[in-house]
């Protein structure tokens, strides 16, 4: 009962936070800054590893300095991330801006669905809420639920704001064949870790073995949907644009595998432009596939 009430007031705190102006919270960001790379130092040890591994052919130098840039990026993310709470369609549409939704009106002519792969790049967050003002279709993003059950809940009220439809992982396929007579547009992350037991392939992302979900081939053939790349580029602090970069057109024409091909060499190919924008400090290479082979 007191971790619940605790939960709730962090919360409200959050909520409060969100309601101050953009430039305060950038000076905020820049204090963070300092703690997490200088003072907690968190997750740097995770941070230099996994920069070492993906770009073993760049300088201890330049990958320092990717490490600095990227925890520069991260604090803004954060306060960014909070912003989103109380943030005004308003100032959503002018701070993150599609560069091509006409790709939308495109496809759903041809009567088609579209399910779009996207990576933890940018601020996602930001590009989930913008997503839900794309289109009045169905809008669906699929999540990976949390273990913490009120920040889940908050998270997904806050992603919901503007029409979107949030549906657990687990419930993506009954879903998806519930909704299979309609027009939806869906959007997956795609560089999430899978559980154990959910690991079904291994492909070679920056420069080692990782392990990826099926799911986005899955469902694109199951439902016949076009699949596109949901790509954020950054302008400059607080401003971004997203772009929908077709990948495959016939996804029930392709061979095994191509899809998934498809959507993770494109997220290498934008990470490896400006890797200061993706989420270095999680533990993507967790699983090995020796570990399966014994």
């Amino acid at each position: 009962m007191l971790r619940k009430v605790a939960l709730n007031t962090g919360i409200f705190f959050l909520y409060l936070v969100s309601l101050l102006p953009f430039w305060f919270l950038y000076g905020v960001a820049d204090m963070i800054f300092l703690v997490l790379y200088y003072l907690v130092r968190y997750r740097r040890g995770v941070v230099a590893t996994n920069l070492k591994n993906a770009f073993p052919d760049r300088g201890e130098a330049e990958r320092r300095k990717i490490e600095r840039r990227y925890y520069r990026y991260l604090a803004d993310l954060m306060v960014e991330t909070i912003k989103m709470i109380t943030v005004s369609e308003k100032s959503l549409r002018k701070r993150m801006k599609p560069t091509n939704p006409e790709l939308v009106a495109h496809y759903f002519g041809q009567n088609r669905s579209i399910i779009a792969a996207a990576g933890h790049y940018c601020n996602w967050e930001m590009a989930a809420l913008a997503f839900g003002l794309l289109t009045n279709e169905k809008r669906i993003i699929v999540y990976k639920p949390q273990t913490n059950e009120v920040f889940n809940d908050m998270f997904n009220r806050v992603r919901a704001r503007f029409g979107a439809i949030l549906v657990a992982m687990r419930q993506t396929l009954r879903t998806m064949i519930a909704l299979k007579n309609q027009l939806t547009f869906s959007v997956l992350v795609s560089d999430q870790t899978p559980n154990y037991h959910e690991i079904n392939y291994f492909t070679n992302f920056l420069n080692q073995p990782t392990a990826v979900f099926l799911g986005i081939e899955k469902l694109a053939k199951l439902i016949d949907a076009a699949v596109i790349f949901y790509r954020i580029d950054r302008v400059k602090r607080g401003y971004y644009t997203y772009t929908l970069v077709p990948l495959i057109e016939q996804p029930k024409q392709t061979a095994e595998y191509e899809i998934t091909e498809a959507h993770v060499r494109y997220l290498e190919k934008l990470i490896q432009e400006k890797p200061q924008y993706w989420l270095w400090s999680h533990r993507r290479w967790k699983y090995k596939p020796e570990d399966f082979n014994r």
